[in-house]
């Protein structure tokens, strides 16, 4: 629930943000240049002004702030746990890693009670913490090795289901983007169509004009869909390679111990 309304919030100061941006700057200035070239006799000047001062790149430079919120806290979700990864958790204050024999001296409630006390609050729901909490349970109430690799593997399998739906959001945004642009593209064509006539009796700057509202919306959404899609693959390398870490540390510090 904190997360929803983190993000809905983030929304909404997007919201604002471009749109103050827009109104203060980028349609004004499209207004100042548009009306130059008309007085001059020209067509609208390629000024990033003019080519983004449409509802549809609004719309879209909103969906990508919003989207790099999205992907830049899942980034700060597992990096600020990666240390984690170089701390040995399973080390029992009775046992000697060192040891050929630790496994007949881990007290695994001890460390169970550890993972639970002396853990940061914020570390507490990180992957590699509830999968050694979950499987340390699981191999203190059955006393069996293989219930405990069966807990990793189940453990990482929903850790990679609930990666999965939580970038749901950022897919659906990556996606959206491009068809707003299309929805830019359908409007400026449509009002080219109707200005035929116009442009049959000589005058051609309202179907420029209209077609350029088409060309440019679709041009700005698919620049902004490269660049999320670029985020969101590093996002899903990183998450993927949280998993890999997770099942590489629990082969290290937990199942080598206890086998």
């Amino acid at each position: 629930m904190k997360d929803m309304l983190k993000s809905f919030a983030a929304l909404l100061i997007s919201i604002v943000v471009v749109h103050l941006f827009y109104i203060g700057y980028v349609r004004p200035e499209a207004a100042q240049l548009i009306e130059f070239a008309v007085s001059q006799g020209q067509t609208a000047p390629r000024d990033i002004a003019v080519i983004i001062k449409d509802y549809e790149q609004e719309i879209c430079f909103i969906l990508m702030l919003w989207g790099c919120y999205l992907i830049l806290s899942a980034y700060r979700n597992i990096l600020k746990t990666k240390y984690l990864f170089s701390v040995d958790l399973i080390k029992d204050a009775h046992s000697q890693a060192e040891d050929t024999d630790a496994k007949h001296t881990l007290d695994v409630n001890a460390i169970i009670h550890r993972l639970d006390t002396e853990i940061p609050a914020d570390c507490m729901q990180s992957p590699l913490v509830r999968t050694l909490r979950s499987s340390l349970w699981r191999y203190s109430s059955t006393n069996n090795v293989q219930n405990l690799s069966d807990a990793i593997e189940s453990n990482l399998e929903a850790l990679a289901v609930k990666q999965d739906s939580e970038n749901t959001m950022i897919r659906y945004l990556i996606w959206a983007i491009p068809s707003i642009g299309f929805i830019g593209t359908v409007r400026g064509i449509g009002q080219a169509l109707s200005q035929a006539d116009e442009a049959l009796a000589g005058d051609i700057s309202g179907m420029t004009d209209s077609l350029g509202i088409a060309f440019n919306s679709t041009l700005v959404a698919l620049l902004i869909s490269i660049f999320l899609m670029f985020l969101f693959h590093q996002l899903q390398r990183l998450q993927d390679s949280q998993i890999v870490d997770t099942q590489d540390y629990c082969d290290k510090f937990l199942l080598r111990r206890i086998r």
